[in-house]
């Protein structure tokens, strides 16, 4: 699959930080229970490599990828734990040529209209706006809509289950990630079927959003 192809398989990408190992093969179960099938795990801690790796061995049919990469050497460590896709907050040369060598799909984060169109000059289509609500939300995606149109994004920060929706009916916005899927009292409680409930309910997101 291709970045766009995984951004259209869900409208919600979960940004997932496991603080606890133990964690993340049942809170992965449980999102894909509920429909969503395609799952961001953080680097926010060291816990995100060894569950990547758990991850892709045991849930097959989850679509795994790494998030917050910033530096160029996380790529191929990423890849070789499974990881089949890769989101940055931001986008560096180094990123770049990191994401070019591992052979990763990257995600890149952009903020404004010159970095969209600095993204694009290196190949990039389908990019994250990040963080979506400080730069600007839904006025900046339909904004950057005219002058760009063959940019997709997946706004991130800020995004809730109440806005979701309006997020979703850019036409220029493929998927939305958000961290409310994986709220942390239900993981401390292990409160799984909480989040399969909350990961049905973001899986009917698209259709909603029209």
């Amino acid at each position: 699959m291709n970045m766009l192809e995984m951004m259209q398989a869900s409208p919600v990408i979960p940004v997932i930080q496991i603080d606890d190992p133990a964690h993340a093969l049942p809170l992965a179960r449980a999102l894909v229970a509920g429909g969503i099938r395609v799952l961001e795990i953080t680097l926010r801690t060291v816990h995100g490599l060894p569950a990547i790796r758990a991850i892709a061995a045991a849930i097959p049919e989850a679509i795994v990828g790494v998030g917050t990469v910033t530096r160029a050497e996380e790529f191929t460590a990423a890849r070789e734990a499974g990881a089949v896709f890769a989101v940055s907050p931001g986008l560096t040369a180094a990123v770049a040529e990191g994401a070019r060598r591992s052979g990763l799909p990257l995600l890149p984060g952009v903020m404004t209209p010159s970095e969209v169109m600095m993204a694009r000059e290196l190949g990039y289509r389908q990019l994250k706006l990040f963080p979506a609500v400080p730069a600007g939300g839904i006025g900046m995606l339909n904004a950057i809509a005219g002058p760009l149109p063959d940019v997709m994004f997946c706004p991130t920060g800020g995004i809730t289950a109440d806005t979701a929706a309006q997020f979703l009916s850019c036409r220029n916005v493929a998927c939305v990630g958000g961290s409310w899927l994986t709220p942390k009292d239900a993981l401390q409680s292990g409160d799984w079927a909480r989040i399969t409930a909350l990961a049905r309910a973001a899986a009917a997101l698209r259709s909603a959003a029209g």
